[in-house]
């Protein structure tokens, strides 16, 4: 994640494990299954934490909050090619990593919009569907790096501006008030 997928050979993995490359390809057949099992492990990995959240969480802001602060955390320790590499060498991964995006996280963030309507904190009016995926997209245009191309955009600093707009836009007066009050200065 940190120096790319390319740039890292089953040498290196095998010398970093302190193992061979005969005992890696007893466990791998090749480096792209084994690229296929650390992204399917990842997506587990955050879909329980994402889970947590949104469970522990004090309400549906809150819990915006709290998966924002770890998908920040999360990505901007991710080497910008991981995605590039992925899209271009890895279409079996990169095709998990859609239906991810495009099943849990969309999933995820229409019942967090229909939560915060029940508990009045953002507007009724809201089309859902229409906002969880304007979500993802969002997501995929800041990884994309067309648009916000790394270094001169960094991924936390545009994120943190997309939150922003997005909360002013689906929040209702009260949870505009709450997000002030309670949440603003973490995102400061």
């Amino acid at each position: 994640m940190k120096l790319g997928i390319r740039s890292v050979t089953m040498d290196d993995i095998a010398n970093n494990l302190g193992i061979s490359k005969k005992t890696l390809y007893n466990h791998f057949t090749d480096k792209s299954q084994l690229v296929r099992e650390i992204i399917r492990l990842r997506i587990t990995q955050d879909q329980a934490v994402c889970t947590s959240f949104a469970v522990q969480s004090i309400n549906a802001i809150d819990e915006l909050m709290h998966i924002s602060k770890f998908v920040i955390e999360s990505l901007s320790s991710i080497n910008a090619t991981v995605f590039h590499d992925l899209k271009k060498s890895h279409p079996d991964a990169w095709k998990m990593l859609e239906e991810h995006r495009f099943g849990f996280v969309y999933n995820q963030f229409f019942d967090n919009l229909q939560r915060g309507i029940d508990e009045g904190l953002y507007r009724k009016e809201i089309h859902k569907e229409i906002y969880a995926k304007l979500h993802v997209v969002n997501i995929d245009a800041i990884i994309n790096g067309n648009i916000f191309p790394w270094p001169e955009f960094k991924f936390e600093s545009v994120f943190l501006e997309t939150f922003r707009i997005h909360i002013r836009a689906i929040t209702n007066d009260q949870g505009l008030n709450y997000f002030k009050k309670h949440l603003l200065n973490n995102y400061t």
